[in-house]
């Protein structure tokens, strides 16, 4: 029988964010009560998820050695795929936090995870999601009899210290691999290194894995999106240029009062879990590199230190892309949230090999006129080509999906994919 679209979870207790409130883990004392280990309610819920999210041709590609041809057309879906333990997980506890409290108001602080049919279903379910801002998440209308889903990305120090202040149920989905990067920052701050963080600003991931850097007074973080970024850092620390022109490129990815001269003498390297990990390795190697060269290896030895801190399911599904296109593909496909770091950097990934399409969804497919809607890796638009599969002779498309991407809407693509070529799903079967 194929794997169920949501895996049964082992969870262990974790301490939150910052002090748990009297009763973590459950047992209610105080003001609040939080909950990291499930509710003993998967197996009721479980008929529902595979309803939600199953997908019966990822089935059959599975059974099929992960392709599946009709007539002249193959389809190809790498070997590791859409949704991750993490969001599993996530997914999974959300819906046992309706059923465990169904006659409380439940809301989410932001979006669970980047995927647009997930979050829809859950705000059909009656889960209220509270909206994300640049200056963090707006929690105004959270009463102490409410119920808080924590998403997978986690939430920041200050996120966590206010719903313990409103006294509400949290019930925390962050990702264990989040964990783990937090623990390093943690780490980092407490050993008085600035953690340089490889990741997106804005991204919620982030935004959280920088707070853990306020645990510690004096401690700093900066962020950095790619290598081109990180190499200002490396001009910096080389003398090529001055704190203030830094400053003035950065200074919305920084900490507050950051001061390079003084926050610069020791580095520690993190990242987004979500990032691409070849990227993430070589900026580390980048700017211990340009410490030494300054500063001399002796120094560069005590005062900097690097981990690779990509999540195993981000490194498993771009080394699957990667295997994936040493054999011959004319096309790759894409599917996933147009916000969703990991889906992005496998784009990119597969982009540097083959043409390839980026779509949110299966509906981006139209059989009947052959127009493709998607948006180009680095695109912040969506752009439209029509006969993308209209070539003549054999065609082999391959395919990936986001670890937020759930098993259904890859087999909606899948279908849609074989109908752009005149190929019916009973002829695929």
């Amino acid at each position: 029988m194929p794997d169920s679209p949501v895996k049964g979870m082992t969870q262990t207790a974790v301490s939150p964010p910052v002090p748990a409130p009297a009763g973590a883990n459950g047992q209610g004392a105080g003001a609040s009560v939080y909950f990291r280990k499930g509710f003993g309610l998967k197996a009721e819920v479980q008929a529902e998820l595979a309803s939600d999210y199953s997908g019966r041709l990822v089935d059959l590609l599975r059974s099929r050695e992960y392709s599946l041809t009709a007539g002249d057309t193959t389809v190809r879906l790498a070997r590791e795929f859409g949704f991750c333990y993490g969001v599993e997980r996530a997914v999974d506890y959300a819906y046992q936090t309706r059923r465990k409290f169904p006659d409380r108001r439940v809301l989410l602080a932001g979006e669970i995870i980047h995927n647009p049919h997930v979050n829809a279903k859950l705000r059909e379910m009656g889960v209220q999601i509270l909206e994300a801002r640049p200056s963090g998440i707006d929690y105004g209308i959270t009463r102490a009899e409410d119920v808080v889903i924590l998403p997978a990305f986690g939430v920041t120090i200050q996120d966590f210290a206010k719903l313990r202040e409103i006294g509400c149920v949290m019930v925390d989905t962050t990702c264990g691999s989040v964990l783990n990067v937090w623990k390093r920052v943690e780490s980092y701050a407490r050993d008085g290194f600035t953690s340089l963080i490889h990741g997106k600003h804005y991204h919620e991931e982030t935004r959280a894995t920088a707070s853990q850097a306020s645990k510690h007074p004096g401690a700093h973080y900066f962020v950095v999106r790619n290598m081109e970024e990180a190499r200002g850092v490396c001009d910096f620390i080389e003398g090529r240029l001055t704190g203030t022109a830094l400053m003035e490129l950065f200074a919305h990815a920084a900490s507050p009062g950051f001061d390079p001269a003084r926050d610069f003498e020791r580095i520690g390297v993190a990242n987004q879990t979500t990032m691409l990990a070849r990227e993430s390795l070589a900026i580390g190697a980048e700017v211990g590199d340009a410490m030494a060269r300054a500063r001399g290896v002796e120094y560069a030895a005590a005062n900097f230190r690097t981990f690779d801190t990509i999540c195993s399911a981000t490194q498993e599904r771009q080394d699957a892309v990667v295997e994936l296109l040493r054999e011959p593909i004319d096309v790759m496909v894409v599917i996933g949230g147009y916000n969703s770091s990991n889906t992005i950097s496998l784009a990119a990934l597969c982009a540097e090999k083959v043409h390839t399409y980026h779509i949110e969804d299966a509906s981006a497919i139209d059989p009947e006129s052959g127009v493709l809607r998607h948006r180009p890796p680095g695109s912040k638009e969506d752009v439209e080509e029509a006969g993308w599969l209209s070539r003549p002779g054999p065609v082999s498309i391959g395919m990936t999906a986001g670890a937020s991407t759930p098993n259904n809407k890859i087999g909606d693509a899948v279908a849609r994919i074989f109908a752009t070529r005149g190929i019916s799903a009973a002829t695929i079967e």
